[in-house]
């Protein structure tokens, strides 16, 4: 496997969340072994723009399940592509968040 950056490696794991899930900032850092990193996550998720292949940034949310990317998003873009993947969300916060939460150690094997 090539050296790849941290942000690479989030890149990789955010592209593998399917449509209609939804994972967080803590969950890709623990899954990449650099448990307390999230706001490193965070960064990679603001400069992943450009990124190619796309990132789906919009599955990544705070702990809580919180848009708090939003701002990022511009508008209500973030919430309307969720929601185009079947998820709900109310005041900026995924509904029935447990039961859509993808966590990246259990889902994909090391």
């Amino acid at each position: 496997m090539p050296d790849l950056n941290f942000y690479d490696m989030v890149y990789q794991v955010v592209r593998l969340i399917p449509p209609g899930r939804v994972t967080s900032y803590g969950a890709i850092a623990n899954y990449l072994g650099t448990k307390g990193s999230s706001r490193m996550v965070g960064y990679a998720m603001q400069a992943c723009g450009r990124a190619n292949p796309p990132v789906p940034a919009h599955r990544v949310v705070n702990s809580a399940g919180l848009l708090t990317g939003k701002f990022h998003f511009g508008g209500d873009l973030m919430e309307q592509l969720l929601e185009s993947e079947g998820i709900k969300v109310a005041d900026n916060k995924v509904v029935d968040f447990k039961k859509v939460f993808w966590d990246p150690s259990i889902e994909l094997e090391m």
